[in-house]
């Protein structure tokens, strides 16, 4: 009863400093994820036995030079290639590899391109082609991807009986994936009565996008953790582990989502 109360307080709190963050204005939004994606850094460098500086560099300027400047949008466009390239790779990695290599082998791809570009692409998702900061639409796709793993989550433990990638995350089920579409899909629906920035079809694809590779992204994360041989990526969330365990899924699930962007 304890651990679940402290999970609960944890969470609020982070939903409501996030939701506030972003409500705010855009140089509150741009804060807080210079923050939260320095302390991701440090949490998978620990996951990599990586201890480097350059990390925090990399991603200060990236952060600075591709989200708050945005003043090279070929760099950006490149950038964008690279990062999908590389979920790509870690995708065949999950399905198909055992260990993932680039977690051995190449660790600042990792760094780079898992981490500190997935941050990039989340924090330009909520700016028009006019540049106008449109937070309601951030807060959208955060609220799908909740949406997606409270009843992911619930769903599965009701009614899971199929499992979905039992050598990586035995508690995740193809009843509970499922259970997460559909209510993210219903979730998509409502926002599209609320926030007609877009279309309702475009809204479930949003959706979809979200639920299919958010929960690609939080068992890359479990994979990753099974490698290093730790419950979580770290200890700054009560209940929860590591701010990186909170934010998995929407760092893998933002790159494709802001690529869906450019196009509608």
């Amino acid at each position: 009863m304890k651990e679940t109360l402290t999970r609960t307080l944890s969470g609020a709190l982070y939903i409501v400093i996030l939701i506030a963050a972003v409500l705010v204005s855009k140089f509150t939004f741009w804060g807080l994820f210079l923050i939260f994606g320095l302390i991701c850094v440090h949490e998978l460098q620990k996951l990599l036995q990586l201890n480097s500086y350059l990390s925090y560099a990399l991603l200060i300027g990236f952060f600075a030079f591709f989200s708050i400047f945005k003043l090279n949008i070929y760099a950006l466009n490149i950038l964008l290639v690279l990062t999908l390239l590389v979920k790509v790779l870690l995708l065949r990695d999950l399905i198909i590899i055992r260990k993932i290599p680039l977690f051995q082998e190449k660790k600042y791809i990792v760094v780079i391109f898992y981490l500190i570009a997935s941050f990039i692409f989340i924090t330009l998702i909520p700016f028009d082609k006019n540049d106008e900061y449109q937070p309601e639409l951030l807060i959208a796709i955060f609220i799908l991807i909740w949406v997606n793993d409270t009843f992911a989550y619930l769903v599965g433990k009701n009614f899971g009986k199929n499992k979905l990638f039992e050598r990586v995350s035995p508690n995740k089920t193809i009843e509970g994936f499922l259970g997460g579409l559909f209510f993210s899909i219903a979730a998509g629906y409502v926002i599209s009565l609320y926030i007609p920035i877009f279309t309702y079809g475009e809204w479930i694809v949003l959706s979809i996008l979200v639920s299919i590779f958010g929960t690609y992204g939080d068992l890359i994360q479990s994979k990753l953790k099974r490698q290093a041989n730790v419950k979580d990526s770290g200890a700054i969330m009560p209940g929860h582990g590591g701010l990186l365990d909170r934010l998995d899924s929407v760092l893998f699930a933002g790159t494709f989502v802001y690529t869906y962007l450019l196009f509608i």
